[in-house]
């Protein structure tokens, strides 16, 4: 039987790879690539509302709410109810999820640097316009539910 080319199937193997090998990095500090993730723009952006957080890290809302759920039991974050929408979270780092973003953060460039040099910085550099180019044209606006391709 024939291995699938599809796109679809190159990214999602390429993507679970990527993330996998972060994984391993991470375990030692019990967290996962998602997580980081998350906990990276609750640090970048302190009281972002969790709607507009899940945007950021491209989850949808649910599943933004048990990773932040999950965050909060390690004591990596707080959340505060949102003023403007009581049905809504704002969330805030911990110390101690600032420092470990920190300690993470490294690591993750690490890693980046590490898949970087696997190919040659024009091939990282088309690779990379490529892949914004085609999730550009795949956005989805809200309202419609239909792709927005005027957005390249």
């Amino acid at each position: 039987m024939q291995e699938l080319e599809s796109i679809g199937f190159v990214l999602g193997t390429t993507y679970r790879k990527v993330s996998q090998s972060l994984a391993v990095h991470l375990k030692e500090h019990d967290i996962t690539p998602e997580q980081w993730s998350v906990l990276y723009y609750v640090c970048a952006q302190e009281g972002m509302n969790q709607k507009v957080l899940a945007s950021h890290v491209y989850k949808d809302q649910p599943t933004t709410a048990r990773i932040l759920d999950v965050l909060h039991r390690k004591n990596l974050i707080r959340k505060e109810t949102d003023p403007h929408d009581r049905r809504a979270f704002l969330v805030y780092p911990q110390p101690a999820g600032r420092e470990l973003m920190e300690t993470i953060y490294a690591i993750e460039q690490k890693h980046n640097q590490d898949l970087t040099d696997l190919l040659t910085p024009e091939q990282f550099k088309e690779l990379h316009h490529l892949l914004h180019l085609l999730r550009n044209k795949l956005e989805i606006d809200p309202d419609t539910h239909e792709t927005l391709n005027s957005k390249v």
